[in-house]
């Protein structure tokens, strides 16, 4: 399932890392180029766990990676001005649908990296 994740959401973050270069403001989102820097080196390290990364690698990228995009959504409900300043983005009021996604990411890479694959059993 980790694998699976990562070639899912490695491509959705480098098409977005492209797009965010050509529409700074693609859904609503504040794309600016540091942001988009930091989703497309993001996809290629999902990309590489996910095509050829084992299991074991892949679930760790996910735990880690869920509970850095988590603290980003958490940090931007809570202090927008500094994830602002980090992403130099130009105002803070208009976070909330980036801080929502980050959280929705970190979530779904957080639970994916704590679900163990069924072990094969060896049958006799």
């Amino acid at each position: 399932m980790a694998k699976t994740i990562c070639k899912i959401f490695g491509v959705v973050l480098l098409l977005v890392g492209i797009a965010g270069f050509l529409n700074d403001h693609l859904l609503g989102m504040h794309l600016t180029g540091i942001h988009n820097v930091v989703h497309l080196l993001t996809a290629v390290i999902a990309l590489y766990f996910g095509f050829l990364g084992s299991a074991s690698a892949a679930r760790t990228f996910c735990l880690v990676f869920g509970v850095i995009y988590l603290l980003l959504g958490v940090l931007g409900f809570i202090r927008p001005e500094l994830v602002a300043s980090v992403i130099q983005a130009h105002e803070t009021a208009g976070l909330t649908p980036d801080n929502a996604v980050h959280l929705l990411l970190g979530a779904v890479f957080l639970v994916v990296g704590l679900l163990r694959s069924p072990e094969t059993t060896a049958t006799t």
